[in-house]
């Protein structure tokens, strides 16, 4: 599932949605929605790109016409997903009246939806070999990518006046990411992730605090 050049999987994905990328091949979009069908329905490794084909109404070639091969058809089809994330987290946040606020339920909402999400969630619990490596083993593109994310909405906050301008936010958006990361990447013993009460509590004790952080004198 490695991208083909430099970009991560993740980065794309983020690119897409910031620049509100729309694809408007109707046939592109109708193999892909097959493959998210397929996919959450059998796993990754169970399925063909002849069971695509098929449940798309179109024949293998058109397929491989447009995604060359099954691996390449799994990351779009994976990309799309971590972009609808990407869309829905910037709504979601627009509903908190804080900076704050914005924290907490930008972290709950976010594990809420990936781990919700029908096929990144399934890849996550029943094939995370395909899926978990790629967001953690890639040189930290992945990783990069997400703080670039989050540290751009920091950043909007110091421009609002919301937060310090002293916070230094590339590495408050890097240990926001790694916190939320782990939880994904390896289950709690402690804290129940379907619990949005508690997730909400534990962002408000550890994560909301950063944002009183200062840069370092050098």
């Amino acid at each position: 599932m490695a991208p083909s050049d430099s970009e991560s999987l993740l980065e794309r994905a983020y690119l897409d949605a910031v620049e509100r990328v729309d694809d408007m091949d109707e046939t592109r979009a109708r193999i892909l929605d097959a493959a998210y069908e397929q996919f959450c329905r059998m796993g990754i490794r169970r399925s063909t790109v002849e069971d695509v084909a098929r449940r798309a109404g179109v024949s293998r070639i058109t397929v491989y016409r447009r995604f060359a091969t099954k691996d390449v058809l799994v990351e779009h089809v994976v990309r799309r997903e971590f972009r609808r994330y990407f869309d829905q987290f910037l709504i979601d946040i627009e509903q908190a009246g804080t900076a704050a606020d914005r924290v907490v339920l930008g972290f709950v909402s976010s594990l809420r939806a990936i781990r919700s999400n029908p096929l990144i969630g399934g890849l996550i619990a029943a094939e995370p070999d395909l899926l978990v490596p790629s967001m953690i083993s890639d040189g930290g593109r992945t990783l990069a990518t997400v703080r670039q994310f989050v540290a751009g909405q920091l950043r909007s906050e110091q421009r609002a006046g919301n937060v310090s301008s002293d916070l230094d936010t590339d590495l408050v958006a890097e240990l926001m990411v790694r916190v939320s990361t782990s939880f994904l990447a390896t289950p709690s013993h402690i804290i129940d992730l379907d619990d949005d009460e508690q997730l909400a509590a534990v962002a408000r004790q550890f994560l909301v605090p950063m944002l009183e952080a200062t840069r370092s004198s050098d």
